[in-house]
């Protein structure tokens, strides 16, 4: 066995010695740093996958928020037509997805709308269809990923994070959004958001987001981003702030209008225009930042490694419990066990 001598050529490490990080600096650069680049166009080309579902009743502005999120029509609202604008007597499920491009970087987005939810006299257990149509798409990834002859790219549709829309009340959590996200968080990424912000003061405001605090600290209830995967102490301080900041105040608009000589997006009242990006005016820049520009793949690693993973392996103990290595199939598709049972 060839053994080289680190201090001869310390950039090559051999069996027999502890995994230490040598400069290759004696013989000039070797470009091990091109990696990053590899990756990047490799990334590029492929593309990427986010899939952000939006949940609460109707009238808080949700189809709005997206569309001033991505700075283009990408809910479900803003393709119907009036005939179709109707409360649905039951919670549908409706997704919508779009490829959209910027600076060479593609993404496929899909935009999952939960019409009908909070919307009826009685919204008992009205978390259930969510928690059906979360548990569907884990399900279609899982036996896409045990095929012998499984795609080299698995399409995945599994919900990545779920922003959860509270009416700006000013009070505290209502029965309905503590139910839903005590179960939902669970199996999903949720991020909170204060609908319609600019209809209460910054007193009001602020009372209101420390009682939601309290009443998610009361319940056990752990949002995005959660406490116990922050990685190191960097991502704990990062994360920390976001959390006191949780949940955002948001004002939503896709209506421009010119404010000290520049063309704004923004909410226009008697006393004034709302801005929407500026965070004197409400949180929405904290958001977006969240969402897009810091922890999109976090919130898709840990929809993988963490929510995902949970489903995958007791579904794989459920197989192994079935006589014959039989499994009872539901007349839609879904395994017997009921898609419930994601609920820890």
């Amino acid at each position: 066995m060839w053994v080289f001598c680190p201090t001869l050529y310390p950039c090559v490490l051999t069996s027999g010695f502890s995994a230490e990080t040598y400069q290759c600096n004696i013989f000039g650069y070797v470009g091990i740093d091109a990696i990053l680049e590899q990756m990047r166009r490799k990334a590029m080309k492929q593309g990427f996958e986010f899939n952000i579902m939006v949940v609460g009743q109707s009238g808080l502005g949700k189809s709005t928020l997206m569309n001033t999120l991505f700075k283009s029509k990408v809910s479900r609202r803003s393709l119907m037509t009036s005939e179709e604008e109707r409360i649905p007597k039951t919670i549908e499920i409706k997704s919508i997805s779009h490829d959209i491009e910027e600076k060479g970087v593609r993404m496929k987005l899909t935009v999952i709308d939960t019409p009908g939810f909070g919307d009826q006299i009685n919204n008992e257990n009205c978390w259930q269809p969510i928690m059906k149509f979360i548990n569907v798409q884990y399900e279609q990834y899982l036996q896409e990923e045990i095929n012998i002859e499984r795609k080299k790219r698995i399409p995945d549709s599994r919900v990545h994070c779920c922003i959860y829309f509270i009416p700006p009340t000013g009070h505290c959590l209502r029965p309905i959004d503590i139910e839903f996200m005590r179960h939902l968080s669970k199996v999903v990424n949720i991020v909170p958001v204060i609908a319609k912000a600019d209809t209460l003061t910054l007193e009001e405001r602020d009372f209101f987001k420390q009682k939601i605090r309290e009443d998610l600290r009361a319940n056990e209830i752990d949002i995005y981003p959660q406490k116990e995967f922050d990685e190191d102490a960097e991502d704990r301080i990062i994360n920390e702030k976001i959390r006191e900041m949780i949940p955002f105040a948001v004002v939503g608009s896709d209506q421009e209008y010119q404010v000290n000589g520049k063309r704004l997006l923004g909410r226009k009242t008697r006393w004034g225009t709302v801005e929407v990006e500026n965070t004197a005016h409400c949180e929405f820049a904290y958001l977006r930042d969240l969402l897009i520009r810091t922890h999109m793949q976090n919130i898709k690693d840990i929809t993988s490694s963490i929510h995902y993973e949970m489903y995958r392996v007791r579904r794989l103990n459920e197989n192994n419990t079935q006589p014959n290595g039989q499994q009872a199939i539901h007349a839609n598709g879904v395994p017997e066990h009921e898609v419930l049972s994601h609920e820890m």
